[in-house]
């Protein structure tokens, strides 16, 4: 779940450096009604640091306690989060402009996101025993250990406040990890109630939020052991470029332009609603949203009609806690400009806004858009939008659909519509993307056995994937431990002898090779003592 830029980086992060450059407070305000909602520090790099060692006081003593004792914990603030939705809603919308609706999914997703790892943390951080790999090597017993990085460092987006830190945390923290996250300085105000929830329950001081602008985030990535980010391909590579020189691993969600390919034999009214809300959930600003959408000539006029009518009858404005709305505010007025520019620049090119096109005029409201008989040449089709719009592009066949969804330095998530789900399979493993979902939408993002990351320019790495979205939290660690009892010496220990040397040679080439080579065991044996045929 990307922003257009990222939460470390992006023309928000310029302006709250400005305003803070004096003050060092960052100034929050409701972009769907401009009121001031809120005020946090602009963190120093030496305040990082020292939250940094502070964590790694405590981090030892969280690991200890073992998957089982973190469980406890996790489910404790799984029940304060339970306990303050409304509350969380309240913070969400307020610094975002969300819909009422969308404002309760972060705690409603966050809920289960904390239940799946903390029961299954244990299971997934077992010892494993691997079996060897020929009968030489069944003189040991293998073992992999899991032990975690000892500080993760999470870098959150603006899209999802309260999500966001929890998706990428939560793994960290069950693996035995200490976490500091540093949300976007655009929305900070939901991790900062996710870390007050961390302390009332009673945790221990192994998670901290640490709030600013750019400065704040490189000092993240400059003093912990593992980064997790999420945002803008732009700063994606600054970042992934600055853990390659302090040689620490990186995982990164980046940017998208998520294809949706509708073809003539899918049922045009689900393929029109799923696309609807796939497109224009959180006011678009999701980064599996479907951003653009090819539909075969032969039923393009009935599913442009379609979507259009769904399209239509959303509503959008700014809300408390009764939804009336389906529809927020954008994130900031950089945003706003992306989104028009975007649409300008298609309808200059001969695209027609078949509903919508244009702000609203008050906050950062844009209306939700569709956008008919549109082609590659506009930035809408290439480049990253995340705004309330869809354009529909007209292709003859599904080879055409296929070759221009994957034409794009993304790959990040698609779907098919059609109504031969074997046939959808088929071109789901046609396409570039690292997620596929057929005849829905962001179905993979609640399936957390599954991975979630991106192919090309949309990262490195995954968020979940079962029991891979707690190991990659941990260095794997190997242990060997003799079987057999053991003697004075190996055989292939020194002083070398020519008879041991070459009986264990021969024995892994025996136990390595093919057909007749395995059994040149003389030929090892005059190699080792100097002759040759």
């Amino acid at each position: 779940m990307t922003n257009t830029e990222s939460s470390s980086g992006d023309t928000a992060s310029d302006k709250a450096a400005e305003r803070t450059s004096a003050s060092a407070e960052i100034e929050i305000h409701n972009p769907a009604t401009g009121a001031l909602v809120g005020t946090v520090p602009a963190e120093s790099a030496e305040a990082v640091a020292a939250k940094v060692r502070e964590l790694r006081l405590y981090q030892p003593e969280w690991e200890a306690i073992g998957p089982d004792g973190r469980k406890e914990w996790l489910l404790k603030l799984q029940d304060w989060i339970v306990d303050n939705t409304d509350h969380l809603a309240d913070v969400l919308q307020s610094e975002t402009g969300k819909a009422r609706v969308d404002s309760l999914i972060d705690p409603s997703f966050s809920v289960d996101v904390i239940g799946y790892y903390a029961r299954r943390a244990g299971k997934f951080l077992a010892d494993e025993h691997p079996s060897p790999h020929s009968p030489l090597a069944r003189v040991k017993k293998l073992t992999t250990v899991y032990r975690p990085y000892p500080v993760v460092g999470v870098i959150t987006p603006w899209n999802f406040p309260l999500a966001m830190p929890v998706f990428d945390a939560i793994p960290a923290l069950a693996a035995g990890a200490a976490v500091v996250v540093k949300p976007s300085e655009v929305t900070p105000l939901a991790a900062l109630e996710l870390a007050r929830g961390w302390a009332e329950i009673g945790a221990p001081p192994v998670f901290a939020v640490v709030t600013g602008a750019g400065e704040t985030g490189a000092a993240v990535v400059d003093n912990v052991d593992y980064v997790q980010f999420t945002g803008s391909t732009r700063t994606g590579k600054a970042i992934a470029a600055a853990c390659a020189d302090r040689l620490i691993p990186c995982s990164l969600e980046l940017g998208g332009k998520d294809p949706a390919i509708v073809l003539a034999d899918a049922d045009l009214d689900r393929a029109a609603h799923g696309i609807a809300w796939g497109g224009l959930f959180n006011a678009g600003q999701v980064c599996i949203s479907i951003e653009r959408v090819y539909v075969e000539e032969s039923v393009y006029d009935t599913f442009v009609d379609k979507l259009a009518a769904t399209v239509g009858e959303l509503r959008q404005g700014s809300e408390g806690r009764e939804p009336r709305y389906d529809v927020g505010a954008l994130a900031n007025d950089n945003q706003k400009n992306i989104v028009s520019s975007h649409v300008e620049d298609a309808v200059a090119k001969g695209a027609k806004a078949v509903t919508g096109g244009k702000a609203t005029g008050v906050g950062t409201f844009y209306q939700p858009t569709v956008l008919a008989d549109v082609d590659h040449s506009m930035t809408c089709m290439t480049e990253e939008t995340f705004g309330p719009t869809i354009p529909v592009m007209k292709v003859a066949d599904e080879e055409e659909a296929v070759r221009l969804a994957n034409d794009s330095i993304y790959g990040l998530s698609a779907t098919v519509w059609t109504g031969d789900k074997s046939r959808g399979e088929k071109i789901a493993r046609r396409l570039n993307a690292g997620a596929v979902n057929i005849n829905d939408v962001m179905a993979n993002m609640s399936s957390f056995a599954l991975p979630m990351g991106g192919w090309n320019q949309s990262g490195i790495g995954s968020r979940w994937g079962g029991a891979e979205g707690v190991r990659k939290y941990c260095r794997k660690q190997a242990i060997t431990t003799p079987a057999l009892p053991t003697q004075e010496k190996e055989l292939i220990w020194y002083p070398y002898e020519t008879g041991k040397i070459g009986f264990s040679l021969a024995a892994m080439r025996a136990a390595g090779a093919r057909g007749l080579r395995r059994l040149g065991i003389r030929d090892v044996l005059n190699s080792v003592g100097g002759k040759r045929k």
